[in-house]
């Protein structure tokens, strides 16, 4: 899977779509130290192993590197940054049958926001699958010849 760049000092404006989904009950907002156990329960049971163990190392910063989403105190999606490598945006996801609302993209202008706040100019998002989500919500495009990229030598998870 390709690495594609995103330009973090032009960024679309989302503050209508946060306050449209937060008058729907959606809060958007940086994960909690003492909720770890959960959102990485949630992320276990809708994604990747692999992607549990990123999100724990992105709560191990202070502050947080998670941005999640909520509705009535249950995790609908998240978005991890300064994982896999400095300036690499991911993993993030959101709950299938929450998709298609716009949360995803709240997610990940936010995540990226704090990413500039950092300091960094670009963000790299590491390994996509969809391409065209990510054109369109940031504009992010591919960087040729960066398949495996970072994500070289995987260790497999263990047959069942």
């Amino acid at each position: 899977m390709i690495d594609m760049l995103v330009r973090l000092y032009d960024l679309p404006d989302v503050s209508d779509l946060r306050s449209h989904l937060n008058e729907d009950g959606i809060l958007i907002r940086r994960a909690a130290p003492y909720e770890r156990h959960l959102v990485a329960d949630w992320i276990g049971a809708h994604f990747s192993p692999k992607w549990v163990s990123e999100f724990k190392i992105a709560m191990s910063r202070q502050p947080a590197a998670c941005i999640i989403a909520t509705r009535d105190k249950s995790v609908l999606g998240f978005a991890c940054y300064d994982v896999t490598a400095k300036g690499f945006l991911g993993p993030m996801g959101v709950g299938a049958d929450t998709r298609q609302h716009g949360l995803g993209k709240a997610l990940l202008v936010t995540a990226l926001e704090n990413l500039y706040a950092q300091g960094y100019a670009y963000a790299v998002i590491g390994g996509v699958g969809p391409q065209e989500f990510y054109a369109k919500c940031v504009g992010a495009t591919p960087i040729e010849g960066s398949t495996p990229g970072i994500y070289t030598d995987i260790l497999p998870e263990p047959s069942r």
